[in-house]
């Protein structure tokens, strides 16, 4: 099976969407031997900061000298960038070996796996094969019921924060997401929780009580930003200081926080993780469509948010790196999001909108989402293609001297990222 028919057969399975349960995975887990109770991992749930999370804690603990796998989702440029060892990305080749591998178990289980689980199995069985040190494992949706849950009680768990998302899946409230995230919680780990909602600390608490772990909150009254821009900061927290990151976005100091706590708890563990390391792996993360500088001139962004937390916190960058000066919107959002409360937080700060619909069948009709803006009296309008839209937006940006930010949804950004290479090289 080369890399092409390897994609096939793991897309062939998507019809089945998402079905929560740990019963299939747990199945393809045991006739492939279960390799993932041979690795040592750290569990990271959570609605926002996830993602970068886990691109700082595994770009330290490769700098510690641990040989460190990453498994995230989606993917946001290739479907290969979803499971990494020390940064890089799996090989087409290796690729199509995991799921030759894997697929003459798949097809014997009379209740097929889905294609997260397929990859999850995929992700495991690489890690094993090269022998990784520990693994940086992101749950997919919620945590109790996601195939990542599958593994032993990790040496860490981590919940970021949470908020109103996958409520249809997850529930209509901020303590019936908690209780699911929660469910990556085992006994015999530790449990860290870096929001700041009590709710949700509430419910993470009393699991961690339940399950006889220790826990604990990141504080964040000793985080101090020292100075900061468009293309990171330098800021202080508890013991470290000073720290430098390379990710942009006001909210990112608050995501590192998360992850120097994380250390300290790794630390106890018996994990060996000196400053050097935590210095040269904080400021070498790289973790793309966060509040990411794609070109200069004109400015170009994208920012991944595509819930209402995700919303306002790019909303806050903007206010924060441009101050009074009004900005152009480039747009695109799935359907089943609440994006009129998202045009309610993001029009204020625009100039103008140009909108898109992503390449994804959940996605909203562009028009729909124009006719949204204007409804806010906002000069917005639609485009068929992304390629259409951006040449327009790229024209617009130039002529206004305003910054250009794309926002709504990560399953843009690939195409979007294509796109302007091509507009401006």
């Amino acid at each position: 099976m080369n890399v092409r028919e390897a994609l096939d057969y793991i897309h062939a399975v998507s019809w089945k969407g998402s079905r929560p349960g740990l019963s299939r995975i747990t199945s393809l887990m045991h006739l492939l031997g279960n390799p993932q109770n041979k690795l040592r991992f750290v569990h990271v749930a959570g609605t926002n900061g996830k993602g970068s999370f886990c691109a700082m804690l595994s770009s330290v603990l490769t700098q510690a000298g641990y040989k460190t796998g990453l498994f995230t989702s989606p993917y946001v440029v290739k479907f290969n960038d979803r499971m990494r060892i020390d940064g890089k990305d799996i090989s087409d080749e290796a690729l199509a070996k995991m799921i030759t591998e894997i697929k003459p178990f798949c097809d014997q289980l009379e209740d097929a796996p889905t294609e997260f689980e397929l990859i999850t199995a995929a992700a495991f069985l690489y890690f094993i094969k090269n022998h990784c040190d520990i693994v940086v494992l992101e749950a997919g949706m919620g945590g109790r019921l996601d195939s990542t849950n599958v593994i032993s009680p990790p040496v860490l768990s981590v919940i970021t924060e949470i908020a109103m998302d996958h409520m249809t899946v997850l529930g209509d409230t901020i303590e019936k997401i908690a209780f699911e995230k929660a469910g990556i919680i085992k006994n015999r780990s530790a449990v860290l929780y870096g929001g700041e909602n009590d709710e949700a600390w509430g419910v993470i608490r009393e699991k961690a009580l339940s399950c006889q772990v220790p826990y604990a909150r990141v504080k964040y009254e000793s985080l101090h930003v020292l100075s900061s821009g468009l293309h990171g900061c330098v800021f202080s927290f508890g013991g470290f200081s000073p720290i430098s990151i390379s990710l942009a976005g006001m909210y990112q100091p608050k995501n590192a926080c998360v992850v120097l706590q994380a250390i300290e708890l790794l630390r106890e563990r018996g994990l060996s993780i000196p400053w050097e390391a935590i210095a040269q792996g904080m400021v070498r993360a790289k973790w793309p469509a966060r509040f990411e500088i794609l070109w200069e001139d004109p400015l170009v962004i994208f920012d991944g948010g595509h819930n209402l937390q995700g919303v306002t916190a790019c909303a806050d960058s903007i206010r924060h790196y441009f101050g009074s000066k009004k900005v152009l919107v480039f747009c695109g959002v799935m359907k089943d999001k609440a994006y009129d409360e998202m045009i309610h937080i993001i029009s204020p700060l625009c100039e103008a909108v140009f909108t898109v619909k992503p390449n994804n069948p959940r996605a909203l009709p562009a028009h729909v989402l124009a006719r949204a803006y204007q409804r806010t009296g906002i000069p917005a309008r639609a485009f068929e293609t992304v390629y259409e839209g951006l040449q327009f937006a790229l024209m617009q940006a130039k002529e206004k001297n305003l910054p250009l930010v794309a926002l709504g949804s990560l399953y843009m950004y690939e195409e979007f990222k294509a796109v302007l290479d091509s507009l401006v090289h």
